[in-house]
C-alpha cells in the first residue's frame, strides 16, 4: 500500500508501459473539467442578467405607477379649474341646457 501511494506521488503511472491509457484518461478529465467550468460560467452570466432585468422591471413598474398617479391628479376637475383660473378662465355658474333638434321629414 505504501509503495503504491509513493508511486502515485512520483507519477510513475505516467511513464509506465500503460501510460497511454493514463494520458487518455487525464486528457478526458481535463476536457470534462473545462466543459464544467464553461457551463458554470454561462449559468452565472444568465443569473446575473436575470437579476439585472428584474431590477429594471421593478424600476419601470414604479415609474409607471408614479406617472399614472400624476396623470390622475392632472385629470381631476379641481386641478384643471385651478390652472384655468391662472389664465383667467373660470367655471360657468349657469348650468348647461339641452338643445333638441327636431327634423322634419317629407313624406
Amino acid at each position: 500500500m505504501k509503495s503504491s501511494v509513493y508511486n502515485i506521488l512520483k507519477a510513475r503511472f505516467l511513464v509506465n508501459e500503460d501510460a497511454s491509457k493514463s494520458w487518455k484518461f487525464i486528457v478526458f478529465l481535463i476536457v470534462l473539467a473545462m466543459l464544467m467550468i464553461n457551463n458554470i460560467h454561462r449559468y452565472e452570466k444568465k443569473v446575473f442578467r436575470t437579476v439585472e432585468l428584474t431590477k429594471e422591471v421593478k424600476e419601470y413598474r414604479s415609474e409607471f405607477v408614479d406617472r399614472r398617479s400624476e396623470l390622475m391628479k392632472l385629470k381631476m376637475e379641481s386641478t384643471i379649474s385651478e390652472k384655468m383660473e391662472k389664465r383667467g378662465i373660470v367655471p360657468s355658474t349657469v348650468p348647461p341646457k339641452k338643445i333638441k333638434v327636431v327634423t322634419q321629414t317629407n313624406n
